[in-house]
């Protein structure tokens, strides 16, 4: 037998007995193997479904994770998420008082690509966001973009009634919002931002430019807590500055008005107010008025406060003393134009005569004895003629003749032909009395120390104590009256300049200053209000001395506590004079 037919012998008794029990026709066993073979292919489709559905549950997971840590498409137009959330440092006052800060917002956007309904979702945002852009969202809603802002900065009312609404599409960012708590006491000074939290105006502008706004450029910046910056002011005088000029606008009917107060002998600003004004919470709100900061970034001309630099010029000299006289009976004719007094004597007048009635032929006079060189160099030397350097970027540079002549010199002696800002006004008045010493003001706090390290000797001590006496006598008994407070020793200087008006002089609009100094003794402050095209004044005197003096009055009445100056009384209860 071959061996394939051994083989095929086998395999037939192998099948044989594999049936040898059963009877004959009996399909028991087929059935009996049929059922394990199902049995086996059940367990195999519910685990090929099973890892179906795991398989699908994972790539779903792995997908939503992958969204959850997407960028979108596009980018904003302030950059990536972690730079929205990038902090700015809190803005602080001399004491600790927080000016800015920063709080936690959201802003909407949408993915026009998956917006199934736009009609339906500017409908729906209609009913929670106010005075909504129907046809602005519906645009962006139906653009092609895959990233569009909606509204920024939302309250959390409102983002909890937009969630409520379920649009599919529309989503939230986190964002940082700038709060001024104290509204519009500061505006000037500390600024504001833009939607987008970077500094555009005042010291929140300066605290960019010192590399905040590189680094946030650059993905440079976090959420994370910021050293405060502290400023110099101090958040009470500036309260009290700014509702004094406010209330002096209103109740003498001018168009603006301002004050500053600075330490004499550290460059200091406590306070700085102008008004109109801002809430830089909404700074849209002020307009054009309100954002002009008119001490810093207006240049007047500033009147009369500028015979106080002529009289310290001719007495720094050496060619005029406090014994000196000048003849004062006639006006000056020069160049088409005569120079008059206001309140003219019609005689010889003193130094000290001279300053107290604000002579201007007097004053033209000690101009012309010293000569236009000696001026021009000399109100130089004040930093009147240029850009005051300070850490506020709005200043604006003063405006001077481009030749300067013998009218000009005249002219600009008692404070025509020269426009300043009243801020670099004030500086200048202060190294007149603090012994003599230009320092640059500051509007981060700095000590006396500091100061004398960078301050410039720009008159004679002699010469500050000459103006000294002369800002003292004025307040006695000249126009400076109005500004006494009992007790605290106000000296000072008024100012009434004509305003131009389509380029000549108008007698009927003043732009008034008062430029003081207290305690005059021993000079520590120095305040310089000013009032724009004021209507009239206490007892109806339209001049600084109805107006401006009374606002530096106020000033230094209600703040010269606060900033530690003790007023001087005698036994009786009188307040105590100066004596010279």
């Amino acid at each position: 037998m071959s061996f394939l037919s051994r083989i095929m012998v086998v395999k037939s008794k192998a099948h044989f007995s594999a049936g040898g029990n059963n009877h004959p026709g009996d399909g028991s066993g087929r059935f009996e193997g049929t059922r394990k073979r199902s049995g086996t292919q059940a367990r195999s489709r519910v685990a090929i479904m099973m890892g179906g559905f795991v398989l699908a549950y994972c790539i779903i997971g792995g997908r939503l994770i992958q969204y959850g840590f997407a960028q979108p498409d596009s980018v904003s137009s302030i950059g990536r998420a972690d730079n929205l959330m990038a902090s700015r440092p809190d803005i602080l006052d001399r004491n600790g008082e927080v000016l800015a800060t920063d709080i936690r917002t959201v802003s909407l956007f949408a993915e026009p690509h998956k917006i199934v309904d736009a009609d339906e979702a500017v409908e729906q945002l209609a009913t929670v966001l106010p005075n909504l852009n129907v046809a602005d969202i519906y645009n962006k809603l139906k653009s092609k973009s895959r990233f569009q802002w909606l509204r920024r900065q939302l309250t959390p009312k409102q983002q909890s009634d937009i969630l409520a609404l379920g649009i599919p599409g529309i989503g939230f960012r986190p964002e940082k919002r700038r709060f001024y708590p104290g509204g519009a006491t500061a505006a000037h000074i500390v600024g504001h931002v833009n939607v987008d939290n970077r500094g555009i105006a005042g010291m929140e502008r300066w605290i960019d430019g010192q590399g905040l706004a590189d680094l946030a450029a650059i993905g440079m910046t976090s959420d994370a807590k910021l050293e405060p910056v502290r400023l110099s002011i101090d958040l009470r005088v500036q309260n009290i500055v700014r509702e004094v000029i406010d209330h002096g606008m209103k109740e003498f009917q001018a168009i603006a008005a301002g004050a500053v107060v600075m330490d004499v002998h550290t460059g200091e600003i406590l306070a700085m107010a102008s008004v109109p004004d801002y809430d830089p919470n909404n700074p849209a709100s002020g307009g054009e008025e309100g954002w002009m900061n008119r001490m810093s970034n207006g240049t007047f001309e500033m009147g009369s406060t500028f015979k106080s630099f002529t009289t310290a010029m001719a007495l720094d000299s050496g060619k005029v003393t406090l014994r000196d006289s000048f003849d004062a009976r006639f006006p000056i004719r020069i160049g088409g134009f005569t120079i008059k007094d206001f309140h003219g004597k019609h005689r010889v007048l003193t130094v000290p005569e001279i300053f107290q009635y604000s002579s201007n032929i007097g004053t033209a006079k000690m101009a012309d004895l010293v000569g236009i060189d000696a001026h021009k160099e000399f109100l130089t030397r004040l930093g009147l003629l240029t850009k005051l350097p300070t850490e506020l970027p709005e200043v604006k540079t003063p405006s001077q003749p481009r030749v300067w002549k013998k009218i000009n010199s005249i002219t600009i002696s008692f404070g025509h032909g020269v426009s300043t800002t009243p801020l670099q006004t004030a500086v200048a008045g202060a190294a007149l009395i603090n012994g003599g010493k230009l320092i640059e003001p500051t509007f981060l706090p700095r000590t006396r120390e500091e100061a004398d390290q960078t301050a410039v000797p720009v008159i004679k001590k002699s010469t500050s104590d000459d103006m000294r006496y002369l800002f003292r006598w004025n307040g006695t008994h000249g126009s400076g009256k109005n500004a006494l407070v009992p007790g605290f020793n106000v000296g000072g200087k008024t100012g009434t300049a004509d305003k131009v008006v389509n380029g000549r002089y108008s007698s009927e609009l003043n732009f008034n200053a008062f430029l003081a100094g207290f305690p005059i003794d021993d000079p520590q402050y120095v305040v310089l209000a000013i009032i724009d095209a004021p209507k009239t004044g206490e007892k109806g005197i339209r001049t600084a001395a109805g107006n401006a003096a009374p606002l530096v009055r106020d000033i230094i009445a209600r703040s010269a506590p606060m900033l530690g100056v003790e007023p001087k009384f005698g036994p009786d209860g009188s307040a105590l004079l100066v004596s010279y």
